[in-house]
């Protein structure tokens, strides 16, 4: 991905909110990989949702940055936890280490996902 204009602060460097969208867009991308997609999940009465991140900023991404951003994925319990870094692309240094926790509602109540564990070959 890449850094845009709009993203930074007045420091030049990427709002540390943005970071968030990143590790999102990430999951969308990765979910979407293995077949899965949210808006089927939502009209089946599933929602993954964060439920908790951890975040260490490390090197800041500036605009026009080129950037790789990685994930592992991981199950305890009825969590699934993803570990995400993202990478400046040029000297591949680490600007973000994420540790994001999801949980999935089924019909509004917290639940087990089939689908979600399917998808990321948990056995169910």
């Amino acid at each position: 991905m890449e850094v845009r204009d709009y993203e930074c602060d007045i420091q030049g460097i990427v709002n540390n909110a943005n970071y968030l969208h990143y590790t999102e867009h990430t999951r969308h991308l990765y979910l979407m990989s293995l077949g899965v997609s949210f808006a089927k999940l939502h009209e089946q009465g599933v929602d993954p949702v964060v439920a908790r991140m951890n975040l260490q900023y490390k090197t800041p991404l500036r605009s026009d940055d080129v950037f790789v951003s990685k994930l592992g994925v991981r199950k305890e319990g009825l969590r699934y936890v993803f570990n995400q870094d993202i990478f400046r692309k040029s000297d591949g240094r680490l600007c973000l280490r994420a540790v994001v926790e999801l949980v999935c509602l089924i019909n509004g109540k917290l639940g087990n996902s089939e689908d979600y564990d399917r998808a990321f070959g948990f056995t169910l």
